[in-house]
């Protein structure tokens, strides 16, 4: 009997969330406590299926796996854009499991490609589809280091069209679900069977034969059981999940069957805690128990090529019953919010369309003069998107110009381009996925259209904007205050546009504080393509009120521009700060002025330099007007000795009467609710900061949690579980370094002992990792030895991992 396969296919997807201008992602307050959405996903979920822990039926950790090795899976190209920057020890475990994947499945690596930015094929024209294969391709090798062998086609929405394009540019397979497949016959046969509403076994892979005379197989994934990993409770138990997939191939025949589960991969630890461990046990038992071989699709395919043809189902999608509706229509299909519509999506889509078919005249014939080919050299500017090195540019740009250009031209060749790359980037699918115009998806790629409105009035002196927010007042919201499209656009996307004078007052307002600011020299923007050189710095503090005074020159390494501007900013206390921006002024005018402000400002005469600021400088901004980062970095200045303040206030109250709390709770008498209130707020913060200093007081530190577990406080779950498991974490580090150290080792235990008296969630799956490194290593070389230093060791350690649920036997 021939043993069949099992293949399980996560989708890991983030859609893109830098800010267009900035290149970078801004911070997301909804993801707290982390900075934002990718952040916090990748440490819930893309982190720990790299090291997953397989446990035993007493949760106990027996092995560690990269779940990635073993799994068949894709990563968008703009999450793995974000994370080489953010992450990079989880990028290169991605990367390293790719490799991996070759040695387990016969040289074929489990990682495939996705189009790049999760456009919806079937609704992007011919163009679009090409350059969006193209540049998940080249995406792909440079990261993998190979050509890809499949690719994922977002929400599997599926046309002949991208099949075509997919095929013409070699690659072998998609992953697709039952519904939509049509018809199949056995290769060589005539007759043709019907398969549609779900009726395809898709435990074969399918040859699908296109209009061109080339043609892709198609891998068609077990629907049910995709479900049941999705919203059901599969993920519950690993031994069952492996179970599921190796009953689905009980079946007496000599074919070579796979049992193919996809669905998204954020499954696997963030829409399911621990979920990863449940994938890493359902492998553990797959390749144990050996009653099917694990595989990937290339290697599958390699084998078992197809003996069935198929043909498709147009316009469809695993995530919309109606097709691809659910990305320009109310069709019904969202993610049930009672009451609420999606009318939006319409006019939203209209928009773009028209914003897009608009530029085309304009990119092809100016870009003509200088590019021999204007398609053809989007199709290849990914390679600026991924190295924007001065060298690699100038590389690009003799292969593709017509003739030697200009510095001037350069920048409008790249400005060109770069209206293009924004121009699909407005077409993300999760624009139109959710509920809600207003959601942050939604004016995610409304932002990137407002960046390609910007470019395009540069470029070409065009005001798209006016007719464009026209179209968003027929794309009502479902939040009465925010009406509809044109107005979320006016007060979300708007106030969101950048140009050079506000990155040069964005840094002058920064700089107010600053401790230290260096008079003359380089500074880059933190996380941003923007270079700021600042000259002729002048700083006043006269205690109550900061003044700050010099010329930047502005350089994006997107665009390759450059601008001068001359910059005052003055700090009145609280949030009240102003910077006056000024272009063209001579020398002798900015020092002119420079030295009138500088008089007001040591006179006192504050209200003259607001004055002088409104008169002088052409633009004036405040802290509104800055990035979402800078924001919360001042504001956090600010108000901290307002915290402190409102600390000691509450220090007061608490210690005054903390006495007569733990009376009163214990004659079981409910307390004042300010005099609680008080507690709450002291002790939660003094547990916190116990948790973030440099130097832990374990002492101290018990001693808070036992007085607030005393006193029935309510704790801030949430922040608290996030801080003791990074300071876990960092203890753990530590150890790493210097594992046979016994005090170290002894301080971890006893941080966690204290820690467990706290209700908190831990995540502990890095220390754990850690210390399994150490059971396999030093343990193993201790536990054998009989000096008594070893065997303290030996004891210690023994406890720590039962603390943390490490089996060493």
């Amino acid at each position: 009997m021939t043993k069949h396969s099992i293949c399980i296919h996560g989708h890991f997807y983030q859609p893109p969330r830098e800010n267009p201008w900035l290149e970078d992602v801004e911070y997301q307050d909804s993801a707290q406590p982390y900075h934002d959405w990718n952040d916090r996903i990748t440490a819930e979920c893309y982190a720990p299926n790299a090291v997953s822990r397989v446990m035993d039926s007493e949760w106990r950790i027996i092995g560690l796996i990269n779940n990635y090795s073993r799994i068949s899976f894709n990563f968008g190209p703009t999450l793995l854009y974000w994370m080489v920057k953010h992450k990079p020890q989880v990028y290169q475990s991605i990367l390293d499991a790719d490799k991996e994947s070759m040695t387990n499945f016969s040289g074929h690596g489990s990682a495939i490609a996705q189009i790049y930015n999760h456009m919806i094929m079937p609704l992007a024209n011919r163009r679009d589809k090409e350059t969006q294969v193209k540049w998940a391709i080249c995406d792909f090798e440079l990261r993998f280091g190979r050509f890809p062998e499949g690719m994922w086609l977002p929400e599997t929405a599926v046309d002949i069209e991208s099949l075509e394009v997919l095929a013409e540019h070699s690659i072998n397979f998609t992953i697709l679900s039952p519904h939509q497949a049509s018809k199949i016959r056995k290769i060589g046969e005539e007759n043709w069977l019907d398969v549609s509403n779900s009726k395809i076994d898709p435990r074969y892979p399918y040859l699908c034969r296109l209009p061109s005379g080339k043609s892709i197989t198609l891998f068609f994934f077990d629907k049910q059981a995709a479900t049941d990993i999705s919203f059901g409770h599969l993920l519950e138990n690993g031994e069952a999940f492996a179970n599921r997939l190796i009953d689905a191939l009980t079946t007496k025949t000599n074919e070579p069957l796979i049992e193919s589960v996809a669905s998204d991969g954020e499954l696997y630890g963030h829409h399911h805690p621990h979920g990863d461990m449940t994938l890493a046990y359902c492998i553990y038992h797959i390749v144990s128990t050996e009653t099917a071989k694990l595989t990937n699709y290339g290697e599958f395919l390699e084998k078992h090529p197809p003996l069935y043809e198929v043909q498709i189902i147009e316009n469809t999608s695993w995530s919309c019953s109606h097709g691809v509706e659910r990305w320009r229509n109310d069709c019904g299909d969202n993610m049930g919010k009672a009451g609420w519509h999606q009318t939006w999506r319409k006019p939203l889509r209209a928009a773009m369309d028209w914003l897009r078919d608009t530029l085309i005249p304009h990119f092809e014939q100016d870009a003509a003069q200088y590019l021999t080919n204007p398609w053809s050299s989007r199709n290849d500017y990914i390679t600026i998107v991924l190295n924007r090195s001065r060298e690699n540019i100038e590389a690009f740009l003799t292969t593709h110009s017509k003739r030697l250009l200009t510095e001037t031209e350069k920048r409008r060749v790249i400005k060109l381009l770069e209206m293009q790359r924004h121009t699909m980037l407005m077409y993300t699918s999760c624009g139109w996925f959710f509920d809600e115009i207003s959601g942050i998806e939604t004016v995610q790629v409304m932002m990137y259209a407002a960046r390609v409105m910007q470019l395009a009035d540069e470029l070409f002196a065009l005001n798209l904007e006016a007719k464009y927010i026209q179209i968003l007042e027929d794309a009502p919201s479902n939040i009465s205050e925010f009406g509809n499209g044109a107005k979320i656009y006016g007060l979300f996307v708007k106030p969101s546009v950048v140009d050079f004078a506000k990155i040069s007052a964005q840094n002058t307002m920064r700089e107010l504080f600053t401790e230290t600011i260096v008079a003359s020299g380089i500074s880059k923007m933190a996380d941003s393509c923007f270079s700021i050189q600042m000259e002729n710095v002048t700083t006043r503090d006269d205690g109550k009120f900061r003044l700050n005074l010099n010329r930047s020159t502005v350089f994006s390494s997107t665009t390759l521009d450059e601008q001068t501007f001359d910059c005052a900013a003055i700090w009145l206390g609280d949030h009240n700060v102003t910077c006056g921006v000024q272009s063209g002024l001579s020398t002798k005018q900015f020092f002119s002025l420079s030295e009138q402000l500088i008089e007001f400002f040591e006179k006192g005469q504050i209200n003259e330099i607001i004055v002088a600021l409104s008169k002088e400088f052409g633009q004036n901004y405040s802290l509104k007007d800055l990035f979402r980062d800078d924001q919360r970095r001042i504001l956090d200045y600010i108000v901290a000795s307002g915290s402190k303040k409102a600390k000691e206030l509450n220090d007061i109250i608490y210690h005054d009467n903390s006495a007569l709390l733990r009376f009163m709770k214990e004659i079981r008498i409910l307390p004042p609710k300010p005099l609680q209130l008080a507690a709450e707020v002291v002790l939660n913060m003094d547990i916190e900061q116990m948790l973030s200093a440099q130097t832990l007081d374990l002492e101290k530190l018990e001693k808070l949690i036992d007085d607030s577990k005393n006193l029935a406080v309510t704790f801030d779950s949430q922040l608290l579980s996030f801080q003791a498991s990074k300071t876990i974490t960092e203890e753990f580090n530590k150890l790493a370094n210097t594992p046979q150290n016994l005090k170290t080792l002894t301080n971890i235990i006893l941080l966690i002992q204290i820690i467990h008296k706290l209700p908190l969630q831990l995540e502990l799956w890095q220390s754990q990792n850690i210390a399994y490194k150490i059971a396999q290593n030093q343990y193993q070389t201790l536990k054998t030895k009989e000096d008594p230093t070893a065997q303290a060791w030996i004891a210690a350690f023994t406890t720590l991992c039962e603390l943390i649920g490490i089996r060493l036997t």
